[in-house]
């Protein structure tokens, strides 16, 4: 059993740390998805502290297993506690390191992949999420619009290495007719693509 109260204490709590979680009109979109899709293996890359792994365990059956790569130790740690919490934990496995180096080592295959960190890398997470993703899985990217600014003429020095590494990862995923893709406009962008 899910235990609701604690699902939410998190969010409050991420919400009052600053700490970036999945915003509700994208989780309403993913849930919708995820109870088509019924998925029995879910990778997320980019675990924070476990809100959104524990929401997708919400949304699927007991049997539908989320395996979460994290890179900084504390939030690690703390989405470990969470999820023990929250009453998950025997779906949810955190794997601790990062991303790039972790997902070559991966041996599983999933029905769906949620990319969720670091922007300057999502190519190299949608190269690797695609030796990873089933025939007819679904890889999404979360904050794909990165607040406008990958469809504006946004230059800053600051994000110009993640809004490039974004429109990069967009171009790829439409360009490719293997692909099926759409983007919509929810919380900071979402990017849902089909693997034909």
């Amino acid at each position: 059993m899910i235990n609701e109260e604690e699902l939410k204490i998190l969010k409050s709590k991420a919400l009052n740390d600053h700490i970036p979680i999945i915003m509700d009109d994208t989780l309403e979109v993913i849930r919708e998805i995820l109870e088509n899709e019924k998925p029995s293996r879910i990778l997320e890359i980019g675990t924070a502290v476990g809100y959104s792994a524990s929401q997708f365990a919400k949304y699927t059956d007991d049997s539908c297993i989320i395996d979460t790569i994290e890179l900084d130790e504390e939030r690690a740690k703390q989405a470990i506690e969470n999820v023990k919490k929250i009453g998950v934990e025997s779906r949810i496995n955190i794997i601790v390191g990062n991303a790039v180096d972790i997902l070559p080592t991966l041996n599983n295959k999933y029905d769906i992949i949620f990319i969720d960190a670091a922007k300057g890398k999502y190519p190299i997470f949608l190269n690797e999420s695609l030796k990873l993703i089933n025939k007819n899985g679904l890889i999404l990217a979360d904050n794909i619009l990165y607040k406008g600014y990958v469809m504006s003429d946004y230059n800053k020095h600051k994000q110009r290495t993640a809004v490039n590494h974004l429109r990069e990862y967009i171009k790829e995923i439409t360009e490719n007719p293997d692909f099926e893709s759409k983007i919509l406009e929810v919380g900071d962008g979402l990017s849902i693509t089909r693997i034909k």
